[in-house]
């Protein structure tokens, strides 16, 4: 008997990839439902007590006689009389803590003063893997738990930042910063891409494939006699930001892992930049050819009037495994080579972030009794002491103490 050839249809590689995309789209669509029915909307965990305190910088103690003498929000308190609160409840604290405080001295609420800048951070790297994505989104988050107000963009068309923060742009056809950045009459003002967040204080400009665009129409407008837009293209971030300036008292910038146009434009906007890095030889000859081709072109958009004035820039190691003895090798490595310039605390590998991620969320929206107490703890302890050394250079930059 003849069997007949299986029939093999075979589809055109363009046509499997988007078959291919769509399919995992819609399964992550599937999987975001389950887990923030009805709307599909992130919520956000409460906050134990000595959270807050460490978030606020006073103590427990501090906290309870507040609660005790009736004074701020009320928190949840559970059967055992452990304290909670909710991020915006703990946001109400704080500016109850700085109105009551001490009145020559308000440290509760960091907010700009009078005379201080916008803070634009762009975290930077060449190469993916690099934790760059994880590190702007818990960045932000930190900014925004310690009483910032905080504007994170996603600039990496892979919205990888986006989807952290409940965003799916083949689904939710949002808008992105290229709206703000396009050359033709559809631009649109910054105002109208900017959505808020599930942490109070935290707004979002989310990412999308249009991002590419700018990549694709700078070098036509740049070559473009009748375009001034063009040859300036670099002035576009910060003339969007200039729009919002009042708002916000950080902006965060996710990055795209390549040096393009983009990139390049993020920087020219930027007071400060963090540059990624895993310390690892391939990782770190990566970064090596990254700052040759980053100061070449930067030189070379120089002459066309672009200017980067940092107030600081810091390479942060990130992924580390301090009992990896090649990987501490190069941390001193590097340590040796820019010691001003390493952030003195590292990142370190956690499978809680990791875990975290695999929900999209972070380690400031997951439930910490889903790990054991010692992962969870070195992990949080790692991400707050990376942010609050980041915090201080920031307000280091305002001319504080």
């Amino acid at each position: 008997m003849n069997v007949m050839p299986e029939i093999d249809v075979e589809l055109e590689f363009d046509e499997e990839i988007l078959e291919q995309g769509e399919l995992i789209s819609d399964k992550l669509n599937m999987l975001r439902l389950e887990q923030y029915p009805p709307d599909a909307l992130k919520g956000l965990r409460r906050f134990s007590s000595a959270e807050v305190a460490e978030f606020l910088g006073v103590t427990q103690n501090h906290i309870k006689k507040l609660h005790l003498e009736g004074k701020g929000p009320a928190p949840d308190v559970s059967s055992s009389g452990r304290r909670s609160y909710t991020a915006q409840q703990m946001l109400e604290l704080r500016h109850y803590l700085d109105k009551h405080g001490r009145s020559d001295f308000k440290r509760y609420v960091p907010q700009r003063r009078l005379g201080e800048p916008l803070q634009v951070i762009s975290v930077v790297n060449f190469k993916g893997g690099s934790g760059k994505t994880t590190t702007a989104a818990h960045l932000a988050q930190y900014l925004a738990l310690t009483g910032h107000r905080v504007l994170v963009i996603d600039l990496d068309p892979q919205a990888s930042l986006s989807a952290l923060h409940g965003v799916q742009p083949e689904l939710d056809k949002n808008l992105s910063l290229y709206e703000a950045l396009r050359y033709d009459e559809y631009r649109k003002s910054i105002k109208e891409v900017i959505r808020p967040t599930n942490f109070p204080g935290l707004d979002i400009v989310p990412a999308n494939l249009e991002l590419q665009e700018y990549e694709y129409e700078t070098p036509l407008a740049a070559s473009n006699r009748n375009s001034p837009e063009g040859r300036l293209f670099f002035t576009r971030i910060s003339t969007a930001l200039g729009e919002v300036d009042d708002r916000y008292d950080v902006v965060v910038i996710d990055c795209p892992p390549q040096l393009g146009y983009l990139t390049l434009t993020s920087l020219t906007a930027s007071t400060s930049v963090l540059i990624t890095v895993h310390p690892q030889m391939l990782d770190v000859m990566s970064m090596s050819q990254f700052l040759l081709m980053l100061g070449g072109i930067l030189q070379s958009i120089k002459e066309a009037g672009a200017t980067v004035r940092l107030k600081w820039f810091r390479y942060l190691v990130t992924r580390y495994e301090p009992t990896d003895g090649p990987q501490a090798q190069m941390v001193g490595f590097l340590q040796a080579l820019f010691n001003k310039r390493m952030l003195k605390n590292q990142m370190l590998k956690s499978t809680a972030v990791s875990d975290a991620g695999i929900t999209k969320q972070t380690l400031y929206e997951v439930e910490k009794s889903q790990f054991t107490r010692t992962t969870y703890e070195r992990a949080i302890e790692s991400l707050n002491a990376v942010n609050a050394e980041i915090v201080s250079l920031v307000h280091k930059a305002w001319g504080r103490r």
